[in-house]
């Protein structure tokens, strides 16, 4: 059997070993799941008109149901590869690793089915907290077929970006408890982005700390392409973020596989 070959075989075994796993064990999915669903729910119904009159152009709840759903959107993504993370520690710590390094199987195929695994339930994730901004009253009316296929194509590159990251993070936490407060920031970074309100509603101080991370860029990239606003430079500094985090959570989780164990 050729590398390419074995690694594929390998790979889609370890795939459906973990989402046996999340099926198995679905309290983790949920409980990261629930978040965005909440505080969906919370700014819409609660904050809603308060936030969308302090935007300018008076109370308008629908309004702001069109500007806070990319964000809760992104913000799904980043909680959903935390429990990559919970996962991946656990793999680590409770001895499976070193059972897989004795084993006949390509290498980096434990890694991949982490990846491809937490890909597909961030998939799954956006579609279903979409469902509820959906009934909600999220309308899209302004996104062409185009611009949807875009706009699902840069979440599975920011859920691959995120996920090689929380694998990175998973690997070098001594325990699950770790691996859960290691990977939070990917939980905060979209609570101080654009995801609820614009850049130039914020202090000046802070406006550097919400525009200069990945996040923003990526939102408004969303945002632009579901609802018709200006996407700006914001397309080319998304992908440019996805693509080198990605790189990051590569190379160190693949350096910190091969390690020698202790």
């Amino acid at each position: 059997m050729s590398t390419l070959s074995l690694a594929v075989r390998d790979s889609g075994t370890m795939l459906r070993r973990n989402l046996l796993h999340a099926r198995r064990y679905p309290s983790l999915t949920l409980n990261l799941l629930l978040t965005p669903i909440v505080l969906l729910l919370l700014f819409v119904y609660i904050f809603g008109d308060t936030m969308s009159a302090g935007m300018g152009g008076g109370a308008d709840r629908s309004r702001y149901i069109a500007y806070v759903v990319p964000g809760i959107l992104m913000m799904t993504i980043g909680g959903t590869v935390v429990g990559t993370a919970v996962s991946v520690s656990n793999d680590m710590t409770e001895g499976i690793i070193a059972r897989f390094r004795t084993m006949a199987i390509h290498r980096g195929s434990v890694l991949i089915g982490h990846v491809i695994g937490s890909v597909l339930q961030s998939v799954a994730s956006v579609v279903l907290v979409g469902t509820v901004a959906v009934a909600i009253g999220f309308r899209a009316t302004n996104a062409t077929a185009l611009e949807w296929l875009a706009a699902f194509g840069l979440m599975a590159l920011v859920a691959l970006a995120l996920t090689w990251i929380s694998v990175g993070m998973g690997m070098v936490s001594a325990n699950a408890e770790a691996a859960s407060n290691n990977a939070l920031p990917l939980i905060v970074l979209p609570l101080i982005s654009s995801a609820f309100v614009p850049l130039d509603a914020m202090p000046g101080w802070f406006q550097p700390i919400a525009e200069y991370q990945p996040f923003t860029p990526a939102i408004e990239t969303l945002r632009g392409l579901l609802l018709g606003s200006e996407i700006g430079h914001n397309g080319w500094l998304a992908v440019a973020w996805c693509l080198a985090l990605t790189a990051l959570g590569y190379f160190w989780s693949k350096a910190v596989f091969n390690r020698d164990p202790k």
